[in-house]
């Protein structure tokens, strides 16, 4: 006997009622593409539109985890509804997220005020995993204040976040050559705060002088990103970030750069769904078999690749 489908009106319900089952079931549907998807979608789509993204970014090994979950003791110290969506690399072997429920935040498990979601990757560059705005769109509805989305690790590819979030915090560490990595992976460019954590370390100073510099010479955009120094494991300067969040929330309303960010935001997801239905009609048509035909006749010179691209987009 097959599995009951579930009620996703149910499931929406509970979320938005604070059953935590509910909102693990909902993200569970996004993350297996489930048929239901589109429903789920539909549902949440009323109740959205309210949380505050942050996003979490930074090289491997200088204390996202430590500082999320610093930031998320400070946020419920001010009474916010928090939710936290945590990319972790991918198991080679199960696809699962390898860090699992992410230990490391166990501090705020017991807390019905926080929801913590470990989220596999998949091989998805940008340090996001593909299902990350369906996700959102979850805890957003759920009632939290803030979502925090904290990407993989991985380094120098993960600017999708800043497309994502409503600010976007870029951590760096003293001794590691963060300051010059920041430069050239291009994340200064999608930094609203930068934090220097671990700055109890040799060579903070110089960290923090670094990338004060290099902000000179960017555009200048009506946002000057504060670089401010962190303790996370202490919960020193976690204030002062809480602080420059809420000024860039202030400057994000007075701006107009808030809706306009929202708005890419939405198109981009828009577009990206569009493209996965393409491919999906393109897989309908004749599938791997189809495409395999058209590069034989590209590789034999009958077809240049725009003309079989052309005939594929016309068998749709």
């Amino acid at each position: 006997m097959g599995r009951r489908s579930p009620d996703v009106g149910a499931l929406v319900t509970g979320a938005r009622d604070g059953d935590p089952r509910s909102v693990a079931r909902l993200i569970s549907l996004v993350e297996q593409e489930s048929p239901l998807l589109r429903e789920v979608a539909a549902a949440l789509a009323p109740h959205t539109g309210n949380a505050q993204v942050l996003g979490v970014t930074g090289p491997p090994g200088v204390g996202k985890s430590t500082s999320t979950t610093a930031l998320v003791t400070g946020l419920r110290a001010a009474g916010k509804r928090v939710g936290v969506l945590a990319v972790d690399p991918s198991s080679p072997f199960s696809g699962g997220a390898l860090l699992g429920d992410r230990v490391r935040m166990g501090v705020h498990a017991e807390d019905p005020g926080v929801y913590v979601r470990s989220m596999a990757s998949r091989g998805h560059l940008g340090g996001l995993s593909w299902a990350t705005p369906q996700a959102l769109r979850v805890l957003d509805a759920a009632g939290c204040d803030v979502v925090v989305v904290e990407t993989v690790g991985v380094g120098q590819s993960e600017l999708e976040v800043a497309s994502l979030a409503d600010t976007t915090l870029v951590l760096v560490a003293p001794g590691m050559g963060d300051g010059v990595q920041a430069a050239k992976a291009g994340i200064l460019e999608v930094a609203d705060v930068l934090v220097v954590n671990k700055a109890d370390r040799d060579g903070a100073d110089r960290t923090a002088r670094e990338l004060r510099s290099m902000l000179t010479m960017a555009p200048a955009s009506g946002w000057t990103p504060p670089v401010l120094r962190t303790v996370a494991a202490r919960d020193e300067g976690i204030d002062e970030v809480l602080a420059a969040v809420e000024d860039h929330r202030d400057w994000l309303a007075s701006s107009g750069e808030g809706v306009r960010r929202r708005r890419v935001r939405a198109a981009r997801e828009v577009e990206a769904i569009a493209v996965g239905e393409l491919r999906r009609r393109m897989g309908d048509v004749g599938g791997a078999a189809a495409i395999d035909a058209l590069a034989d006749r590209v590789v034999a010179g009958e077809l240049d690749p725009y003309a079989a691209a052309d005939e594929l987009v016309g068998r749709l």
